[in-house]
């Protein structure tokens, strides 16, 4: 039994550090895309195409596992959805709203909900 709890407590933490791995290349990959932008556009398509390259690898990874990266920027906000607003005190209970940017991806699993997103949000302009 405790060679079973011991087994268990491992599949946790590597669970647990490839969430984490995931979401660090997910905000490096945002990062690099900023900086890249910088770039003339020749010299831009190659390390574009090397970041694409490299989210397919992650991509593959993760899904080999049952995870998946969930992006829901441009989406309307909804309370019930599986990201923590940071600046939902700057808006009326009545105000539209919508995802303006993801700061941190939901992570789903087989099992459902792995880990909360982190968002900022944006009032619908009318």
């Amino acid at each position: 039994m405790a060679q079973q709890d011991e087994n268990n407590v491992q599949m946790v933490r590597m669970e647990q550090s490839l969430i984490d791995i995931a979401v660090e290349s997910w905000r490096f990959s945002r990062l690099f895309v900023k900086v890249v932008g910088k770039l003339d556009a020749g010299e831009s398509n190659r390390y574009l195409n090397q970041l694409r390259y490299f989210l397919k690898k992650v991509e593959e990874n993760l899904d080999s596992h049952g995870f998946k990266l969930v992006n829901v920027e441009g989406q309307a906000y909804d309370p019930g959805m599986a990201a923590s607003a940071l600046n939902i005190g700057d808006f009326g209970p009545d105000d539209a709203l919508l995802v303006d940017q993801m700061l941190e991806p939901i992570i789903m699993g087989p099992d459902g909900l792995r880990k909360q997103g982190t968002v900022m949000l944006r009032k619908v302009q009318a």
